[in-house]
């Protein structure tokens, strides 16, 4: 497989105090990768350096040969919080095409190619029938449903999630990591999560991340692995229904 993104010895901090420091790493196209980490150990910054929203202070990084900036055209990108309020009067489609801006026409409107691709993202994550609804009116899992139509509105190559199932249930989680497990098989993906025991049946490999990283396949992850990680003890727990 070809690598598609590149980090070199990359480093950044938030004034003068070290978020990521020296990380290395190379992700191939295809590939489900995990990132987990501590609180304040990295996660989000290290996104926001592969996307391009912020540069770093040491190192290079190349999304599809190129810098983020240009190559994040071709990258689906879903946050952590909405970045609009949950009151904010506007529908679930609209909300999706949403993906579409930079797509399409920068005016005269949405054309019907972006209304049919919209349309198709919904049906994909399975809540095309709730389209008109207001996003007030959604359930955390819906919204996190419109939230990757929106990401996957936008034609992506690589998926990337900060906590996507973050204060949802369990049985909402599972549909969701079901749903990005079929996409992987045209998509590369990058998840952010702290529940390492429950994505470790969905990736390919996990990224251990406190400030500096270490990549494991989900065979080699042990309850001293997250101890190192996390700085705490750790007891695993077998559940069985």
């Amino acid at each position: 497989m070809d690598t598609i993104i590149t980090l070199d010895n990359v480093s950044f901090s938030y004034t003068n105090i070290p978020v990521v420091r020296d990380i290395n790493l190379a992700i191939s196209e295809g590939e489900f990768l995990g990132v987990i980490g501590p609180n304040a150990g990295g996660k989000s910054t290290l996104l926001k350096l592969i996307l391009g929203l912020i540069q770093p202070d040491k190192g290079n990084i190349k999304v599809f040969g190129k810098s983020p900036g240009k190559g994040r055209s071709r990258i689906g990108y879903v946050p952590q919080y909405p970045a609009f309020a949950r009151d904010f009067p506007i529908n679930v489609l609209d909300a999706v095409l949403m993906g579409r801006l930079g797509e399409s026409r920068w005016y005269g409107g949405y054309t019907q190619e972006d209304k049919d691709i919209a349309m198709n993202s919904l049906k994909a994550v399975e809540i095309d029938n709730i389209c008109n609804q207001t996003i007030d009116s959604l359930s955390g899992g819906q919204l996190q449903r419109v939230l990757i139509a929106r990401a996957l509105a936008s034609r992506p190559d690589i998926l990337i999630l900060d906590e996507p199932t973050a204060n949802i249930d369990v049985r909402a989680e599972e549909d969701i990591f079901a749903l990005l497990k079929q996409y992987n098989d045209h998509m590369t993906i990058i998840v952010v999560s702290h529940d390492i025991g429950f994505i470790s049946g969905y990736v390919d490999r996990v990224a251990c991340l406190n400030q500096t990283l270490l990549c494991h396949t989900t065979s080699e992850i042990s309850g001293k692995t997250i101890e190192e990680l996390y700085g705490a003890p750790v007891k695993m727990i077998q559940h069985a229904h």
